[in-house]
């Protein structure tokens, strides 16, 4: 899929803040990565997610807005494609070529477990909240499961 964006935009001349270019700059730096795009976390549980096989490859990302500039394309993914599911924060989004999968980490208004998360991601090419594909447009939209339905499936059961 990153070809067809690079043969577009090797076409013409586009301000930063196109979108096609920023879809492509995202997808080029974060492809097959984990973002876990919140509003601040609780430092317990950030220790936690630290100490977890892995827990330190997921990228962070504060999505508190930060006016007055052009967007970085982590930026410009958040606010303007993942955030308006509105979805309860945080979120993980795992990145693939064919498409960006996105599923909150709150069960019953709480944060789930940062041992939970390779359980989640172990599942989230079925159970996602919300899916976007790139398209010769952008990022084409779907809803997945219901937002209420957090439950993980894991080797000890739900």
């Amino acid at each position: 899929m990153m070809g067809v964006f690079r043969t577009l935009l090797s076409r013409y001349h586009a301000p930063l803040d196109d979108p096609r270019i920023l879809l492509v700059r995202f997808l080029g730096r974060y492809m097959n990565r984990t973002i876990i795009v919140h509003r601040g976390l609780p430092v317990p549980w950030l220790t936690e997610l630290l100490k977890e096989p892995g827990g330190a490859g997921h990228f962070r990302f504060d999505a508190r807005p930060a006016p007055g500039r052009h967007p970085t394309p982590i930026e410009w993914l958040a606010h303007r494609h993942v955030l308006p599911f509105g979805l309860p924060v945080p979120l993980i989004v795992l990145v693939r070529e064919d498409a960006l999968r996105v599923r909150h980490l709150l069960r019953k208004d709480r944060l789930i477990l940062p041992s939970e998360i390779p359980w989640l991601l172990d599942e989230i090419d079925t159970r996602y909240h919300a899916l976007l594909r790139p398209t010769e447009q952008g990022l084409a939209a779907t809803a997945g499961i219901p937002p209420d339905d957090n439950r993980i499936e894991s080797p000890y059961g739900a």
